[in-house]
């Protein structure tokens, strides 16, 4: 009896083991295959629309639109494109030729373009197509680009403008030799010139020469904020920028299959442009927000800055206050957790925009991991796509960096029986090998030298390459459904790129979901909860978080973008002079600030071309405001428990103290 019992016990511990090993097998099958997916997500190149299979929601999900996060803002849709000319605008003999130089990245580029025209407009000159310094074939561009045409397309830049302006490709032959000869005066004009410098300083020269040169480095010749009487000088500027400044047609081709691409799964995305260049960070002192190396390559660049007379400041500042008083950019990181708290679900696709992220692909990681459908324009783009768009180039060597000469034996024997009296110390190790990534960029001279080296010309080719994918990224944010800038309205007087995305998509669709935050704010919401950013956030700082964005979407939003970005860049705020506004049922009350410029409202009313009738108005804001109202149930999707009464009473009492606009900048009465 007890054999019998025995061996009933081995069989059951053998099946008992049998079933084990099969379970083993097949969770180490699910992992597999589970493994291989997530890394073909994550490491394989785009090839066609099966990509978005990858790395986005399956084709078989059905995403419902939520309207609280994806639009349209219904306060500002009666606003609509109008950069036609309200009056009679003839054109007047010609006076000579201006030919411009433009040095400077994408965003200067473009505001300084269409600085030149209006200026060609004023003194009623014919202008010859500027050079862009950043894109010469001298910097190793390929053979097939000028340096306009390498970004822009010059016959539709040409024929857009042909009511307004003569534009032509080169100068007369005779005015040639005579710049080869430095016969023609050339001008440096600032960023802020005024109409009346031009009038009287420089036309009187262009009348009797016939031609002058402009050179331009701070983004721009002519003040943002003209007067009045010079709204059609405004009105050309818009003209420039939205309608005639096209990229050349491979890259409107590239960035539109990118829209289609990130929109292949059916659901809307979220354009991010981080802002986080070397030299805005430097100017406004955020150097202790990084780590290692590259806290002390932004002091270094500070320094030149204050060397060439561009900063009046110190070299020692406190980065910690820069960032409360919002001079510095949202990191990655906080930007996540704002999306999080509007209620955007990790799933949400994220494209971010810009060709230099200064710290690289590390500071980008929080982000990646709150929203797994992170991406960019490699992730979007073959190789094969981004290297048509450079077009042929020479090549150049791959390593510049030539290591020193070995020595022979002879020469060691010879250096050690000259060397020092004996008894001698063991020679050192040999020197670690040096790669060429540490060589390249900016890691390697700062261990080896006090003073930054020229650009190489790899250095000089790739900065060309990044007026491309600026191009890029531009299409795609200005498409994009929603765009949040992590830097803006910096206030140093250069254009950045997040205001000219958030200007071109105000005059182009003004209800899209753009987010216009106040990063003083921000940072005293996050300084409230610094210590459990990743723990736990109560609701009422949720509550304020949503209460701040969601206005800076609306006027108090458009409002704040006047008095910051407006004196800086007129085309981050094309407002009221390039836009008219669709009768509706309430009508904007008017805003002016303390210098009597309107900040919100005075546009023109629409032509009777462009308006609605009053019933499609009532029609379509019924529809929207039923559909938002059907997916409450989405609106915030991380709320869960955390609605509950246990937050902390000092915590509530800090966030009703938080100002939500800035209340001291503009009076609504006035």
């Amino acid at each position: 009896m007890k054999m019998v019992f025995i061996s009933k016990i081995k069989w059951i511990a053998l099946f008992v083991l049998m079933l084990s090993m099969v379970s083993l097998v097949v969770h180490l099958s699910i992992t597999r295959l589970s493994g291989a997916y997530s890394m073909q997500s994550t490491l394989m190149p785009f090839n066609g629309f099966d990509f978005t299979a990858s790395i986005f929601a399956p084709q078989s999900d059905r995403f419902v639109r939520n309207m609280k996060l994806w639009g349209p803002v219904m306060s500002l849709k009666s606003l609509q494109p109008y950069a036609n000319p309200r009056s009679n605008y003839p054109a007047e003999r010609n006076n000579g030729y201006i030919y411009a130089k433009i040095f400077g990245g994408f965003e200067k580029i473009r505001s300084s373009i269409c600085d030149l025209v209006t200026i060609s407009r004023l003194l009623n000159a014919t202008l010859v197509i500027p050079e862009i310094q950043e894109s010469l074939q001298s910097k190793g561009i390929s053979y097939k680009f000028k340096s306009f045409s390498y970004l822009f397309d010059e016959d539709q830049f040409i024929a857009s403008l042909k009511n307004d302006v003569n534009i032509v490709k080169s100068l007369p032959e005779n005015l040639k030799a005579a710049r080869r000869r430095n016969e023609v005066r050339t001008y440096k004009p600032k960023r802020s010139a005024s109409p009346n410098f031009y009038v009287k300083e420089i036309l009187p020269v262009l009348k009797k020469s016939k031609v002058i040169g402009l050179v331009l480095h701070d983004g721009g010749c002519l003040q943002s904020i003209l007067p009045p009487s010079m709204s059609e000088f405004q009105r050309l500027r818009c003209r420039v920028a939205f309608h005639a400044l096209k990229f050349r047609r491979e890259i409107q081709m590239v960035g539109q299959l990118m829209v289609q691409r990130l929109r292949a799964s059916g659901q809307p995305f979220l354009a991010f442009h981080p802002g986080l260049v070397r030299n805005i960070l430097a100017y406004h002192g955020c150097a202790e927000l990084f780590q290692d190396v590259h806290a002390e390559l932004i002091q270094y660049r500070r320094a030149q800055m204050i060397k060439q007379g561009i900063l009046n400041g110190e070299l020692g500042v406190d980065s910690h206050i820069h960032r409360d008083n919002g001079s510095c950019p949202l990191m990655p990181e906080e930007v996540g957790l704002l999306l999080q708290t509007m209620g955007y679900p990790n799933r949400t696709v994220i494209y971010v925009a810009g060709s230099e992220t200064f710290g690289g692909q590390r500071v980008l990681i929080p982000l990646r991991a709150m929203f797994s459908n992170t991406v960019d324009r490699t992730r979007v783009c073959t190789k094969q796509e981004l290297s048509d768009l450079v077009g042929p180039e020479t090549p150049l060597p791959l390593n510049p960096f030539q290591p020193p000469p070995t020595k022979s034996e002879e020469q060691l024997k010879e250096e050690w029986n000259m060397a020092g009296p004996r008894p001698r110390p063991l020679p050192p190790p040999p020197d670690r090998p040096i790669y060429q990534h540490e060589k390249e960029g900016w890691y390697g001279w700062i261990t080896e030298s006090d003073t930054e080296p020229d650009p190489s010309p790899v250095d000089l080719r790739m900065q060309a390459h990044r007026l491309l994918w600026d191009a890029l990224d531009y299409i795609v944010s200005v498409e994009a459904d929603a765009f949040f800038p992590g830097f803006h309205n910096d206030g140093s007087g250069w254009p950045d790129f997040s205001s000219l995305v958030m200007g071109q998509r105000l005059y182009e669709s003004a209800s899209s979901i753009t987010y216009r935050p106040d990063r003083r704010v921000l940072a005293e919401l996050f300084n409230i909860t610094r210590d459990n950013m990743y723990y736990h956030l109560n609701y009422s700082w949720k509550l304020s978080v949503r209460e701040h964005l969601n206005k800076c979407l609306s006027e108090d939003g458009l409002i704040r973008q006047s008095l910051l970005s407006k004196p800086t860049t007129f085309l981050s705020h094309p407002l009221p002079e390039c836009s008219c506004r669709i009768p509706s049922a309430e009508v904007p009350k008017q805003v002016k600030g303390n210098d009597g410029r309107l900040l919100d409202g005075g546009e023109d009313e629409c032509p009777t071309w462009m308006k609605h009738s009053q019933e499609d108005a009532h029609l379509e804001s019924a529809v929207a405001e039923d559909g938002s109202n059907g997916n409450n149930e989405l609106e915030y999707e991380n709320d869960g428990v955390e609605q509950q009464e246990s937050d902390d009473n000092a915590v509530k009492s800090r966030l009703t103290q938080l100002p939500v606009d800035q209340d001291d900048e503009w009076d609504p009465n006035d």
